[in-house]
């Protein structure tokens, strides 16, 4: 035993692959497979111990294999919540990421704004910040992409117009994705992997392998990586935040979540207002109708805080 420890040493390193139980971790100099320290699983936990993206800490063995002996504290977390009867569990997508980047399409598929603004909500939730793709602007008139999606960057959210097919706002993507820990999301079709490819070939590819491999059922589910940019950083496709919920949202804090409406909710007649079309004297409706707030965003709001999804 004592031999076996004089052989180990301590390194550092990020979490770039989770399954079953097992970690891959980049350190400075190799990819090494880890499990976690017994001790670090004791007691009682509701939330992920470790996940991509964290970064870690891990004595390395002579067969190259190692064991993560600490975590550091996260700074962002994209997480899921699993109601269970122990208590609701923390499930984590992706730790200590820079930014979320939200993939829709222009046309074919039509966007899905409702889903874009409750991705919105979940990143305002869990202080991540948010950059929009507006893929396929060969299909429309850039008019009709910037009425889609053109009041977005006022709100605090980046829109980055791209084309896959024409290689247009490739490098603009490039750039926003190099350096940083990325999340990628989107619905199925908007030609997400066909613009990966684009900004590296064969990355699109691989996310394609990942997302069939995480929705083919509860034995993959727990299958997550990190992929590396040749420039810097990482890009972590994250095809279960489709499936987040905004059950555990209570409807008064959506205000909080839509940046045009934080601002105005103290400005309305009753403390209690809802900002419905009913409402009198309402802070939030007047801003609407004075074209302040734009009329997708707001529908978008009162559908949420109904409960629409």
């Amino acid at each position: 035993m004592e031999s076996e420890r004089k052989k180990t040493i301590t390194t550092t390193g990020l979490i770039v692959r989770a399954q079953s139980g097992f970690f891959t971790v980049q350190t400075a100099d190799a990819l090494v497979t880890c499990q976690l320290r017994g001790r670090l699983k004791q007691g009682r936990h509701l939330g992920d111990i470790a996940a991509i993206g964290d970064r870690v800490s891990i004595s390395l063995t002579t067969d190259q294999t190692g064991m993560i002996e600490s975590i550091e504290e996260r700074q962002h977390a994209l997480i899921r919540l699993d109601p269970r009867p122990r208590g609701v569990y923390q499930q984590v997508i992706l730790a200590n990421l820079d930014q979320v980047v939200f993939v829709f399409a222009c046309a074919q598929p039509s966007p899905r704004m409702r889903m874009l603004d409750r991705f919105l909500v979940i990143a305002e939730k869990q202080r991540i910040p948010a950059v929009i793709v507006a893929n396929k602007i060969d299909l429309v008139e850039q008019a009709e992409a910037e009425n889609l999606f053109g009041h977005y960057p006022a709100l605090g959210y980046p829109v980055i117009y791209t084309s896959a097919r024409q290689n247009l706002g490739v490098d603009a993507l490039r750039m926003q994705l190099t350096g940083k820990i990325s999340a990628l999301a989107g619905p199925s079709g908007v030609g997400k992997s066909s613009l990966l490819n684009e900004v590296q070939s064969g990355l699109g590819l691989i996310v394609r392998e990942i997302s069939s491999a995480m929705n083919k059922g509860r034995h993959t589910t727990n299958f997550r990586q990190l992929l590396p940019l040749q420039g810097g950083g990482y890009v972590g496709d994250t095809p279960g935040l489709k499936s987040l919920a905004l059950w555990d949202t209570e409807p008064e804090e959506l205000d909080g979540y839509f940046p045009e409406i934080a601002p105005l909710v103290s400005q309305c007649k009753y403390n209690n207002c809802t900002h419905k079309p009913n409402e009198v004297d309402c802070a939030v409706r007047n801003a609407v109708n004075a074209g302040s707030i734009h009329p997708e965003r707001y529908e978008s709001y009162v559908r949420l805080r109904a409960g629409e999804e």
